[in-house]
């Protein structure tokens, strides 16, 4: 299994990348690593509460090989039920944001499943190229990472 808390471990760049756009939720998006209790310090109207959890959920789960299938099915989900005229070419989707099918597709996502799956599957592709950190990660991945980490946790917010 995947150490989950190392790869996540006193990030510089999670909050900014996954948490700051998901402000006007909560305010306080920056992180604050607590080196005592190896997690993120929990403080008020902070989302480092809901981080650790996911980390810690996601160290549970056994990594997809082809994460890119459990994003297909939210992909599948928008073009089905949304009508979205989007496709997959050349192995991307086309047609609207890929966040933003990912985000529409999560609303159906029962558990957050498919993404949690998907965000395992991004972290072990970059754990597979010695990415062993997110601060490591190359930029688009990482970026793409940051958005299935605030698209899970403001699924969890929502009502």
């Amino acid at each position: 299994m995947i150490n989950m808390k190392d790869f996540f471990r006193n990030s510089n760049l999670l909050d900014c990348l996954a948490l700051r756009q998901l402000s006007h939720i909560k305010g306080n998006w920056e992180l604050i690593w607590d080196h005592e209790n190896e997690e993120y310090e929990s403080e008020e109207n902070s989302y480092a509460e809901e981080v650790n959890q996911l980390i810690e959920e996601l160290g549970l789960v056994e990594p997809p090989e082809k994460y890119h299938v459990n994003e297909d099915g939210l992909a599948e989900y928008v073009i089905a039920n949304l009508n979205w005229e989007i496709n997959k070419v050349n192995g991307r989707w086309v047609g609207a944001e890929y966040a933003l099918i990912l985000e529409q597709g999560g609303f159906h996502d029962i558990d957050e499943t498919n993404l949690i799956l998907a965000a395992a599957g991004r972290i072990k592709a970059a754990m597979d190229r010695n990415q062993n950190h997110f601060d490591d990660m190359e930029q688009s991945h990482q970026k793409m990472l940051a958005d299935v980490i605030a698209i899970i946790l403001y699924h969890r917010k929502s009502p």
